[in-house]
């Protein structure tokens, strides 16, 4: 299977560069997998598509402001980009420079909205870990205490503005209490609290779990066949409570309905022996089509780039065919694209 087959073109302006004016107010697609009938309605719809029994199981991870700006030793200018945490005081980072910082040499960080070094926040290169750089601050340094208020949220770089006042509370689902993700969980974006109430007073239940996004989930698939892609590591985290849940909603004939496709690599990632388990682990499961969902019953998503591991999952819980005419109806009713935009519900 070849990567140009999940091409599509997108106009430009479609890409959406701000939140909708409400979290519920957006678009949503209801989309069924078989037949491909498709429906335009609005997200609050989603109270008409769901049952009494459904579970909806939601990713809890918190966005962490992981954009800094610094210098290398030597005075050249660095941007980094925080991958993933490692420890309270050492990270994996994307570094930006003229010239990549070697190992063993010291990374200034600057005070957030200045260009001066932040004289507590200096780490040390210790290694490069597949294509990212291992940094280490002195033990006295604590992450989100010291170096996360001089951090910048980690727009995505489709979004073709700088970081803005609104985007601390908009690039943040209203659930998030983990720290530890670089990119949102966007299909969450979606919900406020009065429509979580309104599908919980429906009889709908709801579960939490943590996948921390990493930064790779923006990177480009650089192999032709699909086959040759290994993807970037995240870690997820999954208690019994939700293995109890999923396993209560079966035998009440619900559907398992992953918000998300983070949710959906989490639950999948999790199963032993045909089971869900507990678990709290990396996980860099790649799913495409041919895939056979052992867990995900339905799911809410956005709208993801071309030729991204994304849209292959989406495709893989459908078919290359059904997604991208759904993409190609939603483009054509003008919906927004990506982080910001619209969602579909596919069941």
């Amino acid at each position: 299977m070849k990567v140009s087959e999940f091409s599509y073109e997108l106009p430009d302006e479609l890409i959406a560069d701000y939140p909708a004016g409400a979290r519920s107010s957006s678009r949503l697609l209801c989309l069924n997998s078989v037949s491909g009938e498709m429906a335009h309605k609005y997200f609050t719809d989603l109270l008409n598509y769901l049952r009494p029994n459904d579970l909806l199981v939601f990713n809890n991870t918190k966005v962490i402001p992981a954009r800094f700006f610094g210098e290398k030793e030597t005075g050249g200018k660095i941007e980094i980009l925080v991958e993933r945490i490692m420890s309270d005081n050492c990270l994996l980072a994307q570094i930006k420079a003229s010239k990549s910082p070697k190992i063993g040499s010291k990374l200034f960080f600057y005070a957030k909205n200045t260009e001066q070094p932040e004289d507590s926040l200096v780490a040390t290169v210790l290694d490069l870990e597949e294509g990212f750089f291992k940094i280490q601050f002195g033990s006295e340094i604590s992450l989100s205490q010291s170096l996360f208020p001089h951090g910048y949220m980690p727009l995505p770089p489709y979004i073709r503005r700088q970081e803005e006042a609104l985007d601390l509370n908009r690039y943040q689902t209203i659930y998030a209490t983990k720290e530890g993700a670089v990119a949102a969980p966007t299909a969450g974006l979606h919900f406020d609290r009065s429509l979580i109430s309104n599908l919980v007073g429906n009889g709908i239940n709801t579960a939490f779990l943590t996948l921390h996004v990493g930064a790779g989930t923006f990177q480009p698939v650089r192999v032709k066949n699909l086959e040759e892609h290994r993807m970037h590591r995240e870690f997820i985290e999954l208690d019994a409570s939700v293995c109890n849940k999923v396993e209560q909603c079966r035998e009440k004939g619900g559907r398992v309905i992953a918000v998300g496709t983070t949710s959906v690599r989490c639950l999948e990632s999790a199963v032993e022996d045909g089971r869900l388990k507990a678990t709290r682990k990396e996980t860099a499961i790649f799913i495409y089509p041919g895939y056979k969902f052992q867990i995900v019953d339905a799911m809410i998503t956005n709208f993801h780039l071309p030729e991204s591991t994304l849209l292959m999952l989406v495709s893989a819980f459908s078919s290359k065919k059904v997604i991208l005419d759904a993409y190609a109806e939603a483009i054509r009713q003008r919906y927004r694209f990506f982080s910001y935009g619209d969602a579909m519900f596919i069941y």
